[in-house]
């Protein structure tokens, strides 16, 4: 897939670090992220790669550097982070839904709060993002009554609700049974046909070759190599990259 024009940048780090006590889990990140380009994020465990998908919308602040997003450096805190969290939807592995309120109030919530849309045209929106991600149906039960696959739907759902500039997902798929990863898959490469804008940390590396302009590979809080996947799974440069593929890659 061509790289969307290099004039329109989402999304900027620029010198990230980010230290846990003595674990130095980001150092000097620099990555430029496109509007309309879906980026995918892999790499061993420990690399910094969740650390780095959070940071973007500040549920993991960072020590130095700086970070973007639509022209504007992340907001620290209050009324601003709320907005850019809007802007900003994130996906995580375990689905974050609230467990008292129907799956239509779940997406139905962030609207009328944040965005204070009226509720009549908030249920509009979140019944046709159901229909969207294939949960229609399930609109009037709560999360416990869904399969885990068909919660993260939701989860996307409720995100898109919020026209985000950009989607974060943080291994979207390692919480969901083998079965159901596919059709949370399908609703992302839809979302990816759709031109939106993904910043996506996997370890399913059929995603990343079908969905990617771009695959970003981390290893030890660095930034190892930035390709488009063709390059990526047939040509790694480092011994970092081509270690981990021959792991992953070995069936």
């Amino acid at each position: 897939m061509p790289v969307p024009d290099g004039g329109d940048t989402l999304v900027v780090l620029r010198g990230v670090d980010k230290h846990f006590g003595p674990l130095h889990v980001l150092r000097s990140i620099d990555l430029t992220i496109h509007r309309g380009e879906v980026v995918v994020v892999i790499g061993p465990s420990g690399s910094g790669k969740s650390t780095l998908c959070r940071a973007i919308n500040r549920l993991e602040t960072i020590d130095a550097g700086e970070i973007v997003v639509d022209g504007r450096p992340l907001p620290a805190e209050g009324r601003e982070l709320a907005a850019l969290r809007a802007d900003v939807g994130m996906v995580f592995q375990s689905f974050n839904l609230f467990a008292h309120k129907t799956v239509l109030d779940n997406v139905t919530l962030g609207q009328i709060k944040v965005r204070k849309k009226e509720r009549k045209k908030a249920e509009e929106r979140a019944r046709a993002l159901l229909d969207r991600v294939g949960v229609a149906s399930q609109a009037d039960k709560y999360p416990a009554q869904l399969s885990g696959g068909q919660q993260q739907r939701v989860a996307i759902a409720r995100a898109l609700a919020m026209d985000p500039k950009v989607m974060l997902f943080d291994e979207p798929t390692s919480a969901l049974d083998p079965e159901m990863i596919n059709e949370v898959l399908e609703v992302m490469q839809q979302l990816a046909r759709d031109g939106m804008t993904m910043v996506v940390v996997t370890h399913e590396m059929g995603f990343a070759r079908s969905a990617a302009n771009r695959v970003v590979f981390m290893a030890d809080g660095r930034i190892v190599e930035e390709t488009t996947p063709d390059e990526f799974f047939s040509n790694p440069r480092s011994e970092r990259a081509k270690d981990f593929l021959s792991k992953i890659l070995h069936h």
